[in-house]
């Protein structure tokens, strides 16, 4: 009975909210995605508006799906987890539901600001200093009470997921302060206290730490707790977890600089982000596979469980996209896939498969669990998953194809020395494969929009016959 009550302490509500406009969020992103990739393909579609036109609408699209879908994700597990491991409620309600509002306070302002055209004009890092002051403001609230339910905790251990997320939050508190340190000179304009490949060095260790802190150590947080979670199954190796924490932590850092190949950055720069960046495929490696082995003797389960095959499948992309990262950072590599739509590719089999497909399999995890309730419909969450897979899929092969074929186009000389072809030539060759892209990202936004149905049927469900399991749904 003491037992019930203390989890009936958790709160709920806030992660609930977070869940849900993560769900909303996915949505919101993906769709603008697909309208700027299909821009693209048919450039009519700009309609000679500046306010929808690709430039404007592009880290439109990037803001909504790294940081107020993936953003919300993280708020959503971070809360949820630590409550759990740590076997206490959250330090304060009251910060947690100011980051809440902050948050999305945050994305309202992307949501205004950048079809306007205020930008910093860089990249993941596009907001103007009021914005950014915000964003700190916010990142603080949400660190400060994470670590502070961690201090309360009623357990001594400290699991090994709430490590990946606190070195997410320092990371990215002193990566994001840093790189937006800019000299204001009106309301929304600003110049960069750095310059020239100063400028560039900090944007892009920031610019890759974002993935490597924010896209990868948050959800790896997630995937710790909710794979053995949903599995039923202990992690395949705590050791190996922590082997991998360490690693991952001391060696992102110095990746950055594997983006500025061939650039005005000191040669030897880019060879130590280069040599680094190999050498993190081993740790990765290690994660990934420690997820997948955590399903030791019961893959059946993949059978009929559809929640752990996103799950699953996102370590395979994982696998997958921290194998790639690495090769296309060797400056032979380099030299062929620089600039192309190969690196598109990469990044997104990494977002969607990877990044994506393990918040959704969270996403309904938490909904089932907080609302003790099961999803409205298995059918569309099968379906949701082979939308994701096959759209992520078609995404990246395109990107592949046009991304390779772009290097080979641009590098091929004639007898003379000439160039073969000419830039306007490349562009043309790439049609179709935009024309895919835009496909594959129409299913995957399918998909998204069955997700929000469903969990929004689930909800409601759930709220208009609550059934007994609502007062144990923290026991599921």
């Amino acid at each position: 009975m003491v037992a019930m009550q203390a989890e009936q302490q958790y709160n709920y509500q806030v992660v609930k909210w977070f869940a849900y406009m993560a769900c909303v969020y996915l949505v919101v992103g993906t769709g603008i995605g697909v309208y700027i990739a299909s821009e693209l393909a048919w450039p009519v579609l700009n309609f000679d508006n500046p306010y929808i036109s690709f430039g404007r609408l592009r880290p439109l699209h990037t803001n909504a799906v790294i940081f107020a879908f993936g953003g919300s994700t993280l708020m959503a597990t971070a809360f949820y987890i630590v409550q759990r491991t740590c076997r206490t409620p959250l330090w304060s309600n009251k910060l947690a539901w100011f980051t809440f509002w902050g948050w999305n306070l945050v994305i309202l302002s992307a949501v205004i600001t950048l079809p306007l055209g205020y930008t910093q004009s860089k990249e993941y890092a596009e907001l103007e200093w009021p914005i950014d002051i915000l964003i700190a403001v916010v990142w603080l609230a949400y660190t400060f009470n994470f670590i502070m339910t961690i201090s309360i905790r009623k357990v001594s251990h400290i699991y090994v997921a709430n490590w990946f997320f606190i070195a997410m939050m320092v990371m990215i508190t002193y990566l994001h302060v840093v790189n937006s340190l800019a000299i204001p000179v009106e309301l929304f304009k600003s110049y960069s206290l750095f310059a020239g490949v100063q400028d560039a060095m900090i944007q892009w260790w920031w610019g890759h730490n974002a993935v490597g802190f924010f896209l990868t150590a948050g959800f790896l947080g997630i995937m710790y707790y909710f794979v053995p979670k949903q599995a039923n199954r202990p992690v395949y190796s705590y050791r190996l977890s922590v082997i991998h924490f360490w690693a991952l932590v001391f060696g992102y850092v110095w990746l950055g600089a594997h983006h500025l190949q061939y650039t005005a950055l000191p040669d030897w720069t880019g060879s130590l982000g280069a040599a680094i960046s190999l050498a993190m495929i081993i740790p990765s490696w290690g994660g990934a596979i420690n997820g997948m082995f955590t399903l030791s003797g019961a893959w059946d389960k993949l059978r009929t469980d559809y929640i752990l095959r996103f799950l699953i499948v996102s370590l395979a992309f994982y696998a997958m996209s921290t194998f790639e990262g690495p090769v296309m950072a060797a400056k032979t590599v380099n030299a062929l896939s620089h600039y192309t739509d190969w690196t598109i590719g990469h990044v997104h089999s990494g977002a969607l498969g990877w990044v994506a497909m393990v918040s959704i399999g969270a996403l309904y995890h938490m909904v089932e669990r907080m609302w003790g309730t099961t999803m409205y419909s298995i059918r569309l969450v099968n379906l949701h998953f082979w939308m994701a897979t096959i759209g992520t899929a078609v995404y990246i092969t395109a990107m592949w194809v046009s991304g390779i074929m772009q290097g080979l186009m641009w590098r091929a000389y004639d007898d003379y020395g000439n160039l073969a072809y000419t830039f306007v030539e490349s562009v043309a060759q790439m049609h179709p494969y935009y024309a895919m892209r835009a496909v594959g990202g129409l299913i995957f936004f399918s998909g998204a929009c069955i997700m929000l149905f469903n969990v929004t049927v689930t909800i409601r469900r759930a709220i208009a016959k609550p059934s007994a399991a609502m007062a144990t749904a923290a026991n599921i």
